[in-house]
């Protein structure tokens, strides 16, 4: 009788969801994700005053450009939360809305970005002409690679979702695409307060 007491007392666990494990994975990437961009973070701090007599983060910075491309992200941030809950009521017409909604603000994102590196090499302002420039252009396009990576993975899910419609493995994939694109948010307020922000104002 005790024997089987104690057995019948034991907790029974139960085995972990895929979307449990896939999540639980997708975590750790971005945590390895958030090593990388606090590298690059303090590693532009630090040379962020090595100039070599070249211009300033206050001369090369275009405050209204990197405002419209904030507002372009945060927007897109959003909408990505939106096309989340759409996806567990199951409306793929609404999924597919945000699909096509973020990826056009992303592009106008990466677009903006492309054009102002592009006017920066132009006056002169290139990875080459500093230490400060180089750590610039390697924090800064290392987040806009991730946005690359994030307008294909939208495609993917675009074609995924026609042909698979909901299945369990299209909604973890949907899962982890909004964390990868909400970090990315979360990355570039940083990026916008102390490269940008913090820039226009340093002597």
């Amino acid at each position: 009788m005790t024997a089987t007491y104690v057995e019948a007392a034991r907790p029974r666990y139960l085995p972990a969801s895929r979307f449990s494990i896939t999540g639980f994975g997708f975590y750790v990437y971005l945590l390895s994700d958030a090593i990388l961009f606090s590298a690059l973070f303090a590693t532009y701090a630090v040379l962020h005053g090595s100039t070599a007599g070249g211009p300033t983060s206050r001369e090369v910075f275009s405050l209204p450009t990197v405002a419209l491309e904030t507002g372009f992200l945060l927007t897109s941030s959003y909408i990505c939360g939106l096309g989340v809950r759409a996806a567990e009521r199951r409306n793929k017409a609404g999924v597919l809305a945000m699909l096509v909604a973020v990826f056009a603000l992303g592009a106008g994102f990466l677009g903006l970005e492309i054009s102002e590196f592009s006017r920066m090499v132009h006056e002169g302002a290139g990875p080459d002409r500093s230490a400060f420039l180089s750590a610039f252009f390697t924090l800064v396009g290392a987040h806009g690679a991730h946005i690359t990576v994030g307008l294909v993975w939208i495609v993917v899910l675009a074609i995924h979702l026609l042909q698979m419609d909901f299945s369990a493995s299209y909604l973890r994939r949907l899962f982890c695409f909004s964390l990868f694109w909400h970090v990315l948010d979360v990355v570039w307020i940083a990026i916008f307060t102390f490269v940008y922000l913090l820039g226009v104002q340093s002597a």
